[in-house]
């Protein structure tokens, strides 16, 4: 239950951001100053959550389960390709692009984490509910 609550605060978060930009307002107005916030916390969220995935529950799923290890290493992919669009995000907030550029890279970044959600949860939630893992849930599924 915790990873769906995690991953619904991680949608809240994107629809925010998303909602922030579709309201425009002045170049370095308010909503370059949101998406600015958005992007820092967003991104540090979603990161963190995916590498206590990868650092603490993988494992632990990979140790109790060796048959979900080709679906933990599609999700590892995931993790390092959502990386790699928060980068680009980044990027594009730091270079204050466009609200149409800042737009495309939230679509994507949306389309990607949504998939990957899905996928993780119709994975791995059967597997969560008897796994024994001796560790903090919010070192494992990250800082929200």
């Amino acid at each position: 239950m915790e990873l769906r609550s995690v991953h619904e605060r991680l949608r809240t978060a994107l629809s925010i951001a998303q909602e922030a930009l579709a309201s425009g307002g002045p170049p370095g107005g308010s909503a370059t100053r949101d998406l600015l916030l958005f992007c820092h916390g967003f991104c540090a969220a979603l990161t963190g959550h995916h590498e206590g995935e990868d650092r603490e529950l993988f494992p632990a799923i990979a140790a109790e389960h060796p048959e979900l290890r080709d679906t933990l290493r599609k999700l590892e992919q995931d993790h390092s390709m959502i990386g790699h669009l928060l980068g680009g995000l980044q990027a594009a907030v730091d270079s204050a692009a466009s609200p149409e550029e800042l737009s495309r890279h939230l679509e994507g970044i949306a389309a990607i984490m949504e998939s990957h959600f899905r996928f993780e949860e119709r994975q791995l939630l059967t597997v969560l509910e008897t796994l024994e893992l001796d560790a903090e849930v919010g070192r494992v599924l990250g800082p929200l």
